[in-house]
């Protein structure tokens, strides 16, 4: 899991942490109220100000449920995009895997196209490989090459017009 999307999951379980533990207070406070006004009645019978103690108290009671349900549906429709999400790097990993094999990439020119795809110059790709800067510079000149493209911005263009 990359540090972003482990990142965006903690954030995540925080908040769904924060947010049950208010739908708990609530639900306290709720049966407090309704036990409250159930008592109320039983010691004083029906009057006007316990009848609008017990509506209030019902319609908390009915916003806890409903909000815990909203949130339910809120957390299963995040995990739904999550799990979209990484099936969608999964496809583009596999894309980018099947077009340097298409090309016929070496699997030093592939490290060198998929750094250059995530935006490295020969510079950094050269210390990231551990590699002479000249080898990284006639790796690409080969990545462009084979792959039909003058430079990285063509061998990137070329990436995202198959994804649109």
């Amino acid at each position: 899991m990359t540090t972003t999307v482990r990142q965006t999951t903690q954030r995540r379980d925080r908040q769904t942490l924060l947010v049950a533990a208010v739908v708990a207070v609530q639900a306290v406070a709720a049966v407090f109220f309704v036990a409250d006004a159930l008592g109320d009645y039983t010691a004083d019978g029906l009057t006007a100000h316990i009848l609008i103690e017990a509506v209030i108290a019902f319609a908390l009671l009915a916003g806890v449920f409903i909000g815990a349900a909203h949130v339910r549906r809120l957390l299963a429709e995040a995990q739904r995009r999550e799990e979209a999400l990484a099936v969608a790097q999964g496809a583009l990993a596999d894309h980018i895997a099947a077009r340097f094999a298409d090309w016929g990439l070496t699997a030093a020119e592939s490290d060198v196209a998929l750094f250059a795809l995530k935006g490295c110059d020969a510079a950094e790709i050269a210390t990231l490989r551990g590699a002479a800067q000249g080898t990284v510079r006639a790796q690409l000149s080969q990545v462009y090459a084979k792959a039909g493209v003058t430079s990285q911005a063509g061998l990137v263009s070329l990436f995202l017009d198959d994804l649109l």
